[in-house]
This record gives C-alpha cells, sequence and structure tokens, in this order.
C-alpha cells in the first residue's frame, strides 16, 4: 500500500514566491524523513490572485509549473521517497523534451520517478501555451506513444499528426527499465475505460465525484481492463484531501472554511468552462458545477475527505482501500489553501507517523 502525498507547491497571499518554494522543499524534507513513500507535484500555470472584492476569496497560484525541475530537485535532497508527477500535462510540452526531462530525473533519482500523466481538465492552461484544447485528446495519446517508444527504443520513426521523427536515439534513458511506471489521471467518466483498455496504472480523485460515483468509474476501468486482455486488476491509487488532528474536533472544525471554498472554486471552474472549445458532454461539467455548488460540509466529510484523528483517518482510509481496491492513497493536505502552515504540517506529521504505518 502506498502511502503519498500531493504537493500543490501553493504561492498564498501575503507570502513571496521564495517562500514558497522553501515551503515546498520542507515539506518533501518531512515526507522524507517522517516515512511517506512518495511525493506528487502538481502541474499549474498562469493562476494569479483573485481581487479581494471577489466573493469567492483569493485564488490560490501555485510555483509548480515545471514540475519534473522540481522533481529533480527533491531527488537530489532525499535518498528514499519516490517522486512523482501528479500530473505532467502532455499535451502542454514537446514530448521527446518531456521524454529526455523525465529521463534524467529517473537517472538523478536512482529509479524513484513515478511518471504520472493527463490532459488537464480546464482549457486556460492551453491558451497560455497556444494550443487548441479540442486537440487535448489527441495530442496526449500521441504525446504518449512517442515518450515510449523514446524511452525503448534506438533509432525510431514517428509520423503521427502533431510530430514526425526519423532515426532518432533519445539519451538518457531512463534508470527504470523498461520505463518509470505510468500512472495515468481519470476525471471524467469515459477516461476510465480508456485507461483500462490501455492497462496503465490509474490515479483518480474525489473533488469532481464522490466515493459511490468512483466505485462505478473504477469498476469500468476494471471490466475495461479485463476485456483488453490485461492481467489483474490493475493499480489505482486515489487522492483524496486528509486532514489529521488530534480531536475530532478539531479536525472538523480547522480546514472547515478552507475545504468549502475549495469546492465553491470548483464548482465555478466547472460552470465557467461549460462549452469551451474542446469541452465535451462526457466531461458534466454543468451538471458537475451544480453538484459541487449543493454540497454541505456534511456532504464532503461523508463521501470526499479523511478528516479526523489518527484513528479515524485509519479507518476511513482502510474502508476506502476495501471499497475501491486501492493500492495506495495520496494526501491532499491543504485542500483550498487557507489552513495556516503549522497546522497543514502537524497533520502532514500525524499522517505519516501514526496513519501510514498501519496501512501498509
Amino acid at each position: 500500500m502506498h502511502v503519498g502525498l500531493v504537493m500543490e507547491c501553493d504561492y498564498r497571499e501575503g507570502r513571496t514566491q521564495e517562500e514558497a518554494f522553501s515551503e515546498a522543499m520542507s515539506i518533501a524534507e518531512i515526507a522524507e524523513t517522517q516515512g511517506l513513500d512518495g511525493v506528487w507535484l502538481a502541474e499549474r500555470h498562469f493562476a494569479v490572485h483573485r481581487r479581494p472584492t471577489d466573493p469567492m476569496g483569493a485564488g490560490i497560484p501555485s510555483i509548480a509549473s515545471v514540475p519534473l525541475v522540481l522533481a529533480a530537485a527533491i531527488a537530489a535532497r532525499t535518498t528514499r521517497l519516490r517522486i512523482g508527477t501528479g500530473v505532467s500535462v502532455l499535451p502542454l510540452c514537446h514530448p521527446i523534451r518531456t521524454a529526455e526531462e523525465a529521463a534524467t530525473v529517473d537517472q538523478v533519482s536512482q529509479g524513484r520517478l513515478d511518471f504520472g500523466v493527463g490532459r488537464s481538465g480546464f482549457p486556460r492552461a492551453y491558451s497560455g501555451y497556444g494550443v487548441r484544447y479540442d486537440e487535448s485528446r489527441e495530442r496526449f495519446q500521441e504525446s504518449l506513444d512517442v515518450i515510449l517508444k523514446a524511452w525503448t527504443q534506438e533509432g525510431f520513426s514517428h509520423r503521427g499528426k502533431y510530430f514526425a521523427f526519423d532515426n532518432l536515439t533519445v539519451v538518457p534513458r531512463p534508470y527504470q527499465k523498461p520505463h518509470p511506471p505510468i500512472w495515468v489521471a481519470a476525471t471524467t467518466h469515459d477516461t476510465f475505460p480508456m485507461v483500462g483498455r490501455m492497462g496503465l496504472s490509474l490515479v483518480t480523485g474525489l473533488r469532481g465525484f464522490d466515493v459511490p460515483e468512483a466505485a462505478q468509474h473504477l469498476q469500468a476501468y476494471r471490466t475495461a481492463l479485463r476485456e483488453a486482455g490485461h492481467p489483474g486488476d490493475g493499480n489505482i491509487y486515489l487522492r483524496i484531501p486528509v486532514y489529521v488532528a488530534a480531536t475530532a474536533s478539531q479536525a472538523r472544525a480547522e480546514p472547515e472554511e478552507s475545504t468549502m471554498r475549495s469546492y465553491r472554486r470548483l464548482a465555478e471552474n466547472f460552470a465557467s468552462s461549460v462549452g469551451a472549445s474542446g469541452t465535451t458532454g462526457s466531461e458534466e461539467r454543468a451538471e458537475r458545477a451544480e453538484r459541487l455548488s449543493n454540497l454541505t460540509y456534511d456532504d464532503v466529510l461523508r463521501d470526499r475527505v479523511a478528516y479526523g484523528t489518527p484513528d479515524m483517518v485509519v479507518n476511513r482510509l482502510r474502508d476506502l482501500k476495501d471499497q475501491l481496491g486501492l493500492s495506495g492513497v495520496i494526501m491532499e493536505s491543504n485542500v483550498g489553501g487557507r489552513i495556516p502552515l503549522e497546522r497543514v504540517l502537524t497533520s502532514i506529521r500525524l499522517y505519516a507517523r501514526e496513519v501510514a504505518p498501519r496501512l501498509r
């Protein structure tokens, strides 16, 4: 059972970017020294702080625009921690460059890279890069195909819709053979069977849907996996908000404001992206926006997070492991980004010391 932590690398109001980088390295150090299995680095682009008059409050920019560079820095500071991308947005980068950078991180870390990939659920980053969002699915698949060829073949050639190469050999090759584990992010119902057909491992979360919906989606993944002839039930990591405190009342009260801001903001983002170029009806953006905007905190506590004392969180995550057939959990430590840093670090330490050992 993998027990990890996602690093959003928030750059919150009132703090400098330099402090945000320092905070990120401190969290990685805690994960390394306190016994977590891995950290997963988000990729986020172009966010800005919202105006104080905005009723949704401040947006939360991130310094994690280039997660593979951060991964290399963390690799140089650690010796045993696995380092994942959560996720690399493949359509935004040239696949040969991505293959070279990821292989370099795998070599620097001596085989500790987990290569998480996706295409991002929102079009904003695509406009900044001048890439059409309606091409994201095709670009994702072709980019992944190119990266796998680059890692496993010498003198390979490729002729696709977006890229073409002749007799190309990429150096370095990954440390792990034939390549680092590949994890695909799934957040829409048509993505789950797609990942199953590919025979790849899957990462999903509880932002856009609740536990019963997640169970249905994971069944579709496993059905597609078996029908495509792949062995086993697949590997599934669940990314979930976790907050651990000394008492149940603290664990409920301390993250409430930040958590609810996060879900309201997510509802707003879904609503604002309805009908954007390249989005599809299968993504159910309007439906998700409505459901999320009507959530109560009790709804969130019941179906979307693991908040509580160490015993409560252990029991919650064990139940989810059994119910969903998980092979790992990834903690979101500060959903909404407004929980004070010292409380976040206390929660992470409790998660590492008192929760993680009892889940393995």
